[in-house]
């Protein structure tokens, strides 16, 4: 009787380890099962190119330069107290690892930070939509009253104030120093924060060694279970709006829009660089990538207007694993950059 006991116990702790917090990373997988072959893997998916540069602001280095001062200089927020750089950390993903954002006087704001990797391969922005452009996006947190706070007329004045700064200016747009070369400037920068040399990337280009088994098995369930439904192209994204199910009673796109059938949608996020961009979701309702894979595998959490794309998977220990191995491999690094001293 007590050995028998002693094995239900044991089998009960073993059940945990395995299939508990994390999927145990030590479960051994010694067969994958993958039907596809690296090629047919590989026709998926799609290189992701050079970054979009629009025509009345291509890159430059002067831009880069100018770009980065501005993004991390709290004198672009009322009584110095933010900057771009507040929420947007090299050391955390170029987001601030929060659950919701924190912004002016400490007010805590309703929306996870989305990170800017591979910002400037999107055609929309902000978590709803509602900027067309990376330089319009640019200008939003510093006007916004509960983000930076200040008034674009307020923050052109100060930016013109510092002597330092026009040199810079010079270089970059020829001594004008605007709100449109502030944006342009900042859009720039943006431009530059990208991941586009990760394993999955050597895989594409046919390095097969470049993924793991188990790797590559994640990338069949990607397809198979139609992740790249939304994740697709080549930043992981269909550019598109969706209710995926998060049931966080933020109206989404449906603010901007006015249409109810927009109610809960948001835009499909890149994955690029994901993570270091933790937690997630547009509320940070999910605080690991594993607990994203259990997201979508129950089929969401039952918000009322969840896409018909949203739908249980019912996948094994082994595939939520794979996944996120997956996600891992398209991970990549983000670029670091050097903070600069501030004109003055």
């Amino acid at each position: 009787m007590i050995g028998a006991i002693l094995a239900i116990v044991s089998l009960v702790v073993g059940s945990f380890l395995l299939y508990g917090n994390n999927f145990s990373n030590e479960q051994a997988f010694a067969d994958y099962g993958r039907s596809m072959s690296d090629e047919e893997l590989r026709s998926f998916f799609e290189p992701l190119g050079p970054v979009p540069e629009p025509e009345d602001n291509p890159i430059t280095e002067e831009k880069v330069e100018l770009g980065l001062m501005l993004f991390v200089d709290p004198r672009l927020s009322k009584e110095d107290q933010l900057s771009c750089l507040t929420c947007h950390s090299p050391q955390l993903g170029y987001a601030d690892n929060l659950t919701f954002s924190v912004g002016f006087d400490h007010t805590v704001l309703t929306r996870n930070t989305p990170s800017i990797i591979n910002t400037g391969y999107y055609e929309t922005f902000f978590w709803d939509g509602r900027a067309d452009s990376l330089e319009e996006q640019s200008l939003g947190p510093i006007q916004d009253p509960n983000e930076m706070n200040l008034d674009l007329d307020t923050m052109i004045e100060k930016v013109r104030a510092v002597e330092g700064y026009r040199p810079y200016f010079d270089a970059a747009f020829g001594g004008e120093i605007s709100i449109d070369t502030v944006a342009k400037a900042l859009a720039t920068f943006q431009r530059t924060i990208n991941i586009d040399n990760t394993a999955f990337d050597r895989f594409l280009d046919g390095e097969d060694q470049a993924l793991d088994e188990q790797e590559k098995f994640g990338m069949e369930l990607f397809i198979t279970q139609d992740c790249i439904e939304c994740h697709s192209g080549p930043n992981f994204t269909d550019q598109e709006f969706h209710n995926a199910g998060v049931n966080s009673g933020d109206p989404g796109l449906a603010e901007i829009s006015g249409d109810e059938e927009d109610l809960g949608k948001f835009r499909t996020p890149g994955l690029r660089g994901i993570i270091y961009t933790a937690p997630y979701m547009h509320d940070g309702s999910e605080v690991t990538l594993h607990d994203v894979v259990n997201f979508y595998d129950r089929g969401g959490n039952g918000e009322p207007n969840t896409s018909e794309l949203i739908r249980p998977l019912h996948l094994s220990i082994q595939e939520k694993e794979a996944l996120v191995a997956f996600l891992r491999a398209i991970s990549g690094t983000p670029p670091e950059i050097e903070i600069p001293s501030l004109p003055q």
